[in-house]
């Protein structure tokens, strides 16, 4: 069952997209009491037991000063390494700004002709990548999309223009790459997304409320978020890395980072009831977003795996009881298509496909994705339960064929 977050400008509660400009918002602070004055109701709480800020007399105030700094250079030398990624990863993102025009209110003219058109622009980032020797922006389709080549905007680090020569996006998992033509950028270095777990750190760069080059720190939250009502109902190839770094409107398409200033993610939405940050943001894996990046780049459209079979969810086929009963899980082989590579694999009708290139398969739609996910041509195996029997079975994925 898809997670359902509505649209936020009309309900309380949404999933929003990483776009826009809007300006920030000053917060107030709670101040602590200033050292001298009188506090009548921390006295208050004193006389209630509570314990009293403890001192130090000011005859060893060096030698703990000594003590203290000793202890903190350790910290320090650890938030080095954060430093350094940071300046590493900096000079690679861009802002990127998006003169859409949108439908305005009438002019109040009867003489049959089109209303106004109101601009909206729209702000966010991307992340320089290579391809094939070429330097190309990998962003979101949603920062881009509807405007008009002439009006997107790309400025580097140091404030340099960029322009979009050429532009490639696929709807199904909303990403875009910008041809900038620029062999002279330094490029982000790759990670492996494969390789997070839940609790390591990460960091996010990108243009929150139009404020470019900004950094946030938090930790992978989870991953393999799908099934996701976003804004546009066409994104339907969903894995998403959920994480508490700080994410706000204009970080869309900038990247997610590990500690080794390597892209693990490309930040995509948020799930907010304000609209901004409420430490449940979602970035698409960079190996998903690099294997459609480069098909985009190499073939200027991407082609989908194919199984060629029909699946629903499984049953629970595992045995076991209370406490030792297992969830249901896979997905149940209900079609075998003709001359599919499910059919020449050996597939039958009845399997229960448990894992699919050593990935655990949840259900049938979970299936789908990730045959939709995989490269064409790719030799994969899956995990199957046959007649109590489990059996790995390879398979060569071949692309969707054409439907005439």
């Amino acid at each position: 069952m898809k997670k359902k977050l509505l649209p936020i400008a009309t309900t309380v509660a949404g999933l929003t997209f990483l776009t826009g400009s809007i300006p920030p918002t000053v917060c107030a602070q709670d101040f602590g009491t200033v050292s001298g004055f009188s506090d009548p109701i921390g006295e208050a709480r004193g006389q209630r037991g509570s314990t009293p800020l403890q001192t130090v007399p000011w005859r060893n105030r060096d030698e703990q000063y000594a003590q203290l700094a000793e202890e903190v250079s350790l910290l320090e030398r650890q938030t080095q390494i954060l430093r350094k990624a940071v300046r590493l990863v900096t000079p690679t993102v861009v802002h990127i700004e998006a003169l859409k025009e949108g439908s305005g209110q009438s002019s109040g003219r009867t003489d049959g002709r089109a209303k106004d058109q109101q601009r909206v622009e729209e702000a966010g980032s991307g992340v320089v990548i290579q391809i094939g020797g070429g330097n190309f922006v990998l962003t979101n389709r949603h920062v881009i999309h509807t405007a008009l080549q002439n009006n997107i905007r790309i400025e580097t680090f140091e404030g340099i223009p960029l322009k979009a020569n050429r532009i490639w996006d696929d709807p199904s998992t909303d990403l875009a790459v910008l041809d900038v033509r620029r062999s002279d950028l330094p490029a982000a270095k790759i990670g492996d997304s494969r390789n997070l777990e839940v609790g390591d750190y990460v960091f996010a760069v990108g243009s929150p409320f139009g404020l470019n080059h900004s950094v946030s720190y938090g930790i992978v939250s989870a991953k393999g978020r799908r099934n996701l009502e976003l804004g546009s109902k066409s994104i339907v190839y969903q894995d998403f890395i959920q994480t508490d770094a700080a994410i706000n409107p204009g970080n869309s398409g900038g990247p997610l980072m590990n500690m080794r200033g390597e892209v693990v993610g490309i930040n995509t939405a948020i799930a907010s009831n304000s609209g901004g940050n409420e430490g449940i943001g979602f970035s698409i894996p960079i190996n998903l977003a690099l294997h459609i990046a480069k098909q985009l780049v190499e073939r200027g459209e991407v082609q989908r795996s194919y199984l060629g079979v029909s699946v629903e969810r499984a049953f629970n086929t595992e045995s076991g009881e209370g406490v030792t009963a297992q969830r249901p899980r896979g997905a149940f082989v209900k079609v075998i298509k003709p001359n599919s590579p499910a059919e020449l694999a050996g597939l039958q009708y009845g399997d229960i496909i448990l894992e699919f290139d050593g990935i655990r398969v949840e259900n049938d739609e979970h299936l789908v994705q990730l045959v939709g996910l995989s490269a064409i041509g790719k030799a994969i195996e899956v995990l199957v339960l046959r007649d109590s029997k489990y059996l790995r079975i390879p398979v060569e994925l071949v692309g969707i064929p054409n439907v005439h």
